[in-house]
């Protein structure tokens, strides 16, 4: 899976970087699909929850994006890599149960026939 990080009024350290990477790898474990990600990390001065982190990630078939603000970039980062853990893993679930049911539906119509 390719990572796109990107900063916006922040030095990205080497790190952040790594930790992202890390975080983000975390989604392979659910989703083999997954085709790359783009991370944007903001540092906005004048706001109490001064770090934000937006990440969109691209899977075949389905997009999920997530966004959080905290005081701590390391926290908003595990708790946006969360959000998109459980995205991911709903996202698996609801396919797996719907092609669990397609033959169950299927044999109920014949049934009913």
């Amino acid at each position: 899976m390719q990572v796109q990080i990107t900063g916006q009024h922040l030095d990205l350290t080497e790190a952040i970087k790594q930790y992202v990477d890390e975080k983000i790898g975390r989604l392979d474990r659910y989703f083999d699909q997954v085709l790359n990600a783009r991370v944007v990390l903001k540092h906005l001065a004048h706001e109490k929850l001064s770090n934000v982190v937006e990440i969109t990630v691209h899977a075949s078939g389905h997009e999920f994006h997530a966004e959080m603000h905290d005081a701590d970039m390391y926290a908003a980062i595990d708790l946006v890599a969360d959000k998109l853990e459980s995205q991911v893993r709903q996202y698996k679930d609801r396919l797996q149960n719907h092609r669990a049911e397609r033959p169950g539906a299927l044999a109920a119509a014949l049934e009913a026939d």
